[in-house]
C-alpha cells in the first residue's frame, strides 16, 4: 500500500463502505418515527450487557472459583479490550462519516474531528461482552451476540460509524477479551478461591465455610 493510499484509509473511510453507510442512512432518514427510539438504544443499550455480566457473577457463584473467575474477569476483559480499541482509534485517526459524507441523513450530532471513528467504541464494548461471556456461560454470550449485532447496526443507523467500523471492532474484540479472560483465570482463579473462605464467601460463592469437627 502506497503512502497515499494509506493516508486515504487512515482519514476517509468513505471509499471503503460509504455506499452501503448511506443505503442505511437513508433507511433512517425513511423510518424517522424509529430515529428516536433507536438514537435512545444505541447507549442506553450498553445497560443489557452490564445486566448479562451481574447475571453470569450470581450463577456462578453455585459453580465454583473458576467459574467465579471468569465471572469477574468479564468486566475487566471489557476494559481491556476498549482501551486496546481507543489505542487504535488514535493511530488509525479515521474521521467520523459526517465530516467525509456530509450530505447523508444523520441523528447523531456530528463529533468534534478529534474524535475518530475506527473501531467502533460502543461496538467493542458489546464483542468483548459476547468474547468473554463465552469462557463462562455460552448461553449468556449468545444473547450478547444477538444484542451486539443490533448495536453494531444501530451505530451505523444513527450515523456515527461505517459498516466497517463495526466489523473491526468485532474482530478486534473478540479476539482481545477472550484471550484476557484466558489470562484472568488461569493466573487469579487460586486467589478466588482462597478469597472464598473469607469475608468475601457471600460475593463469591453460595458454599458455606467449612467448620471443624467437634472432638
Amino acid at each position: 500500500m502506497t503512502t497515499h493510499a494509506a493516508a486515504t484509509l487512515a482519514y476517509n473511510g468513505s471509499g471503503i463502505d460509504g455506499s452501503l453507510f448511506s443505503s442505511v442512512t437513508g433507511f433512517a432518514r425513511d423510518t424517522r418515527w424509529l430515529n428516536s427510539a433507536i438514537d435512545l438504544w444505541t447507549t442506553a443499550g450498553l445497560a443489557v450487557f452490564a445486566v448479562l455480566m451481574v447475571i453470569g457473577w450470581w450463577n456462578a457463584r453455585r459453580r465454583g472459583a473458576r467459574a467465579m473467575t471468569l465471572a469477574l474477569a468479564v468486566p475487566v476483559s471489557v476494559a481491556v479490550t476498549f482501551a486496546v480499541a481507543e489505542v487504535v482509534k488514535k493511530f488509525v485517526a479515521e474521521v467520523r462519516p459526517c465530516y467525509s459524507l456530509p450530505h447523508d441523513y444523520y441523528i447523531e450530532a456530528c463529533p468534534v474531528r478529534s474524535d475518530y471513528a475506527f473501531p467502533s467504541g460502543h461496538s467493542t464494548t458489546a464483542f468483548a461482552t459476547v468474547a468473554a461471556l463465552w469462557l463462562l456461560d455460552r448461553r449468556l454470550s449468545a444473547v450478547a451476540a444477538v444484542f451486539a449485532l443490533f448495536e453494531g447496526f444501530t451505530r451505523v443507523y444513527v450515523g456515527a460509524h461505517y459498516p466497517h467500523d463495526v466489523v473491526g471492532s468485532a474482530i478486534l474484540a473478540l479476539p482481545v477479551a477472550y484471550v484476557v479472560s484466558r489470562v484472568i483465570a488461569r493466573a487469579a482463579t487460586p486467589l478466588v478461591a482462597r478469597l472464598s473462605t473469607g469475608v468475601l464467601q457471600p460475593l463469591l460463592t453460595t458454599q458455606a465455610p467449612e467448620t471443624g469437627t467437634p472432638s
